[in-house]
């Protein structure tokens, strides 16, 4: 009697611990990289076969991880099959010594998590490819296409190349060149495994083309992309230099009024003539407004920098901090500014501009 009894609690107790519930989310990996190279986004697949349909969805969390970054981790589960479910996640390691994460799958209903299934991390090797390259601009990709590209003068001495691409399962993000300057992203469209940049570099005007590297993963090699430098007639702004103050037509200008006010104030010693007196002050006034240093002011942290005075112009600089600037044009509801140090000249819109 008393084993009976014994036997009897000891069956509640498993049955309350639900030892002897059928499992009904089994899931595995079914695609997986062997190898991946450093900032390289990859993608992990995972499968799951789900054996009852008394479920509304299935949700995965993560655990565990080291260096290792998910790009997606809402992402929904879909059915493929019947009871088969895959999911897509993405990540992206920038160390040798990153771990993947444990996923946690659950199957909920109403709300409430009814099961759940762990899958555990695997090893990944990893490279530091091109390394000491200064041709690799850091891209891994399954595929690069170079859509686009239009160089136009940037300033008396160097020139201002825009270039658009498009990649497949790449890391745009990361484009860089190696020993330029003047670089940077002017728009970034992400919508992994598709990738849109603009992307800006300022050049000396005599260099005629612009080279770099990235990885293809289809290949396993280096390709070459080579961007003809071709310089276009018409200047950056609307036809002209991008600082006036740099033209010589502004310059000769300068010199001429100067030159011409001395003259005028010669004859007047010499002749004693009013009217001379009077030409010349008018040409005192005309050199004093040519020859004042333009007004200055402060450019907002995060503002663009446009290449023309238009709401559809290309952005080819962001401010990163606040500047300080010179005003060199005006135009409607845009402001042409010129870093002190020289570092940019564009147009931005006149919300972005601050008084000192």
């Amino acid at each position: 009697m008393k084993k009976t009894l014994t036997l009897i609690i000891l069956i509640n107790i498993l049955l309350s611990i639900n030892l002897f519930a059928a499992k009904n989310l089994y899931v595995s990996y079914k695609e997986i990289p062997k190898q991946v190279y450093k900032n390289q986004k990859f993608e992990v697949t995972i499968k799951a076969l789900v054996t009852t349909k008394n479920f509304d969805y299935i949700t995965t969390s993560f655990s565990n991880s080291k260096n290792i970054k998910v790009l997606n981790p809402n992402s929904k589960w879909v059915n493929t099959s019947g009871a088969n479910y895959e999911n897509k996640f993405f990540f992206k390691a920038d160390k040798g010594s990153f771990r993947l994460p444990t996923f946690s799958n659950k199957l909920v209903k109403n709300g409430n998590v009814i099961e759940v299934s762990t899958l555990s991390s695997k090893n990944i090797a990893y490279s530091d490819i091109a390394k000491g390259d200064e041709r690799f601009s850091n891209i891994i990709a399954k595929d690069f296409k170079l859509k686009a590209y239009k160089t136009k003068q940037y300033n008396n001495k160097e020139s201002l190349t825009i270039i658009d691409i498009d990649a497949l399962n790449s890391n745009l993000e990361d484009f860089s060149l190696f020993d330029i300057k003047e670089q940077g992203t002017s728009k970034l469209i992400d919508n992994y495994p598709n990738q849109n940049l603009i992307y800006y570099v300022v050049m000396p005007i005599h260099k005629k083309k612009l080279q770099f590297k990235y990885y293809n993963t289809t290949s396993k090699s280096f390709v070459t992309v080579t961007v003809p430098l071709i310089l276009q007639n018409e200047l950056v702004s609307t036809q002209t230099d991008l600082n006036p103050n740099d033209s010589s037509f502004e310059k000769y200008k300068k010199m001429a009024v100067v030159l011409l006010l001395l003259l005028f104030v010669l004859l007047f010693i010499w002749k004693r003539n009013k009217i001379y007196l009077a030409i010349s002050i008018i040409l005192l006034i005309v050199s004093v407004i040519y020859l004042m240093p333009n007004r200055t002011g402060i450019v907002k942290k995060d503002s663009y920098i446009y290449i023309l005075p238009t709401k559809n112009s290309t952005i080819f600089f962001k401010l990163d901090n606040k500047e300080k600037v010179e005003i060199l044009n005006r135009k409607k509801d845009f402001i042409k500014v010129m870093g002190i140090d020289k570092k940019f000249i564009g147009w931005i819109k006149e919300e972005n501009f601050g008084k000192n």
